[in-house]
Parts: C-alpha cells; sequence; structure tokens
C-alpha cells in the first residue's frame, strides 16, 4: 500500500473540503513556480489569510483580483531609471510574478495589507443561511380520524 504526500493539494487552495476539487486544481497548477513564498494559515473555522513575502514590492507595484473561485495576485516591477548595478551575488529577486488561488465556494476576500514586506490576504467564508444545517425540532404527529 502506498502512502500519498497530499501537502501539494493544499498549497494554493483555501477552504475546499472536497478532495477532488483539490487535486483537479493541483493538476491543472503546473506552471506556478515557488515564487514568491506564501503561507496559508487558518484563522478559525471560517477564516484564512495568505501572507506573501513580497519584499521590494510597493502597494503601487501589486494588484489582487478576486474573480469567482479564482484570487489573483500579481506584482509587477517598475522600471529602474537608475543606471545597471553590478552585482557580485543577487540572491533578492527583483522579477514580477503571477500566482493564482483557487478559492472554495462562499470564500471571500475580506482585506488585505502589506507590511514589512509582507502581503497579507484576509478571506472568510460565508455560508449563505440557507444552506447552514439548521435543528429540526421532534414532535408528536396526531392521527387526525376521518369520519
Amino acid at each position: 500500500m502506498r502512502n500519498y504526500d497530499l501537502t501539494p493539494l493544499y498549497r494554493s487552495a483555501i477552504g475546499f473540503d472536497r478532495l477532488a476539487q483539490l487535486a483537479e486544481h493541483a493538476a491543472s497548477n503546473k506552471g506556478n513556480s515557488g515564487y514568491p513564498p506564501y503561507n496559508i494559515e487558518l484563522l478559525n473555522e471560517n477564516r484564512y489569510r495568505i501572507t506573501m513575502a513580497v519584499a521590494g514590492f510597493t502597494m503601487d507595484e501589486l494588484d489582487i483580483t478576486s474573480e469567482g473561485d479564482k484570487l489573483l495576485v500579481k506584482g509587477t516591477k517598475a522600471e529602474q531609471q537608475e543606471k545597471e548595478r553590478k552585482y557580485l551575488y543577487q540572491g533578492i529577486a527583483e522579477r514580477g510574478f503571477e500566482r493564482t488561488f483557487q478559492l472554495a465556494d462562499y470564500v471571500t476576500v475580506v482585506g488585505a495589507n502589506l507590511e514589512n514586506g509582507l502581503l497579507n490576504i484576509d478571506l472568510q467564508r460565508e455560508i449563505p443561511e440557507a444552506l447552514k444545517p439548521r435543528k429540526i425540532e421532534i414532535g408528536t404527529s396526531r392521527l387526525i380520524d376521518s369520519e
């Protein structure tokens, strides 16, 4: 019997309860590199936070778009006007990026902020009242005699 490591499935899916959807998204997410690094945090049962390391990017160079079940985070570096630098070693990436996250049903973006080179995107799952579980009272039924 083989053990499968499902960790890669959870890297870009937030709020999913169905493994089939995770597998489908992972299969279509072949081209995503590891840049920029990010964390997905569960804050409570219905709240999540994505934290991305975007050192060197300003708020004007970052764009967050939520459309349907997709969240797109895009970083575009402004053109450097100064003379070309000569690096002995360059470990800080200065390239643009595009990262897509698949959101589960009823998960929406509620806010974002940039602080100390970290972009925090807060998400919340808001299940409509009609879909929430509800308690059904059990009563006694009386048979009505038909005369």
